[in-house]
């Protein structure tokens, strides 16, 4: 245990320091934020295919209760029960776009977390990082519950939770609870609580922030720990994971054509899925029903809902007593909290922006094709907190609907995020046909295999992994 120790003042240090401006101090974050014993309980596991670069390597750190799939290197750090997710690594030889122009790449991209503290956390590669075409980094940073780094090497950072930085490269920014950020490059910037950013520059700005007293409400930061109503649902949903991580194999019953549910997914009371779902670990399906090509990704909770097929639910989002029509997008940690006396239905095509609070306190129905966003309990709200695509397509110059603005090229915006959601259907196997070239991750993690690491469990290394390396296999000759 005193190595470990160490390794957290370690991590302290090296974050502290990158965070000088703005002044943070992620210690008392941080501090026995994971009771000691803890580390050593929880075994983690890597996940081998035939479709995704191997090579695992681990060193000097704890990895309990975290997945990995891809190629990934963690050293001195500790990952707590997050996900890395790599299936998006692309290969030696593959030519990437950068400011125009093709650059072939001369390695398998990597993901490489070094010095850093990831609670709960979702990573996702996708790197937009020019000056590390090879590498998706993550150094020196704290990230807390539930938060999503995604498509965004982040260095120095401290992410508070349930915030995501997505499609960007953030150095030495501190961002607040519930906060979603999708902005380029950034550098030494504090983002406050509830603060919903998307910025190209030179096309676009979408701005909203909640109002102080709802986002208190749902999350918020007391004693250097999270407590609100988000928290409260996860407390509440958590033992019923425990039987799936009890066991070193678990299984789930549920099979469609060209459709993949993770075994390590809970799936609770009457489901279905259709052909060419995707269902990720840790994601949480009870009495719903979704549609071929629909997808629920990790930390996602579906519960008492239909989706008509098509339908994208980002990492960390809980649908609660809702329809969806066909290809509606429901965004990184949105809370569609519908109830059994007041469901909310959600029409083909439309797009819940990321960090969407819906708390329903009455029936509500959002047309087809619209862009909803910030805070809605009543159907009059949506008046405020949503407008149809088209219409937003139309904007050139400034916009102000409530709390919210915008100022650029609407249709760019829409068209972007129209593209993004095509993009994730596809990755994802929705439209697979039978043929290679449709294939997704629904179709190539169906034949996956779970291997799990296990710490030290006593003495001066407690809570650590040895350190491991676990490289291809390469064919023999005899």
């Amino acid at each position: 245990m005193e190595q470990l120790n160490k390794l957290i003042d370690h991590i302290v240090s090296r974050v502290n320091i990158n965070l000088r401006e703005p002044l943070v101090d992620v210690g008392p974050y941080v501090s026995d934020l994971i009771p000691r014993d803890s580390f050593a309980l929880y075994y983690a596991f890597y996940s081998i295919t035939a479709t995704h670069p191997l090579k695992f390597h681990f060193r000097h750190s704890s990895v309990g209760g975290t997945y990995f799939l891809g190629k990934c290197e963690v050293d001195h750090s500790i990952l707590y029960k997050s996900d890395i997710r790599g299936d998006e690594l692309k290969r030696k030889g593959s030519v990437v776009k950068c400011n125009g122009q093709d650059i072939k790449l001369r390695d398998d991209e990597v993901i490489s977390i070094r010095d850093s503290y990831l609670m709960k956390t979702l990573v996702h590669n996708n790197s937009h990082d020019p000056e590390n075409l090879e590498t998706f980094k993550i150094a020196n940073t704290v990230s807390l519950h539930y938060a999503n780094i995604h498509g965004t090497d982040v260095e120095g950072c401290f992410l508070e939770p349930f915030s995501s930085v997505d499609l960007s490269v953030c150095h030495d920014c501190a961002v607040g609870a519930f906060s979603y950020v999708q902005a380029g490059e950034l550098s030494h910037r504090r983002i406050k609580p509830g603060r919903v950013w998307v910025k190209a520059p030179g096309l676009f700005e979408f701005k909203y922030r909640f109002p102080e007293e709802v986002l208190k409400k749902y999350i918020r930061m007391e004693n250097y720990r999270p407590v609100g109503i988000l928290m409260d649902f996860f407390e509440n949903k958590k033992e019923d994971f425990v039987p799936i991580y009890s066991a070193v194999h678990p299984e789930n019953i549920i099979e469609a054509d060209g459709a993949s549910v993770s075994p390590y997914a809970v799936i609770k009371g009457a489901c279905s899925v259709d052909k060419n779902v995707l269902v990720a670990q840790r994601a949480y399906l009870e009495d719903s029903r979704l549609g071929p090509g629909a997808n629920a990704q990790e930390n996602c909770y579906i519960i008492n809902s239909t989706y008509e097929g098509e339908d994208v639910t980002a990492h960390g989002g809980k649908v609660i007593h809702c329809n969806l029509g066909r290809k509606v997008f429901v965004g990184f940690n949105s809370f569609l909290n519908g109830k059994e006396d007041a469901k909310i239905t959600i029409g083909s095509s439309s797009i819940v922006m990321p960090h969407t609070i819906i708390d329903a306190q009455e029936a509500i129905n959002i047309p087809e094709n619209c862009l909803v966003w910030g805070y809605i309990t009543r159907q009059e709200d949506l008046e405020l907190h949503s407008i149809t695509l088209d219409e937003f397509a139309s904007i050139k110059g400034q916009f102000q609907l409530g709390n919210m603005s915008f100022e650029g090229i609407g249709a760019k915006f829409v068209d972007g995020f129209r593209h993004r959601i095509d993009h994730i259907l596809e990755e994802n196997g929705a439209f697979y046909d039978g043929s290679e070239e449709t294939m997704g991750h629904a179709q190539k993690t169906q034949d996956i295999s779970f291997n799990i690491l296990q710490p030290y469990p006593e003495g001066e290394l407690k809570g650590l992994y040895p350190e491991l390396a676990i490289n291809p296999l390469e064919p023999s000759d005899l």
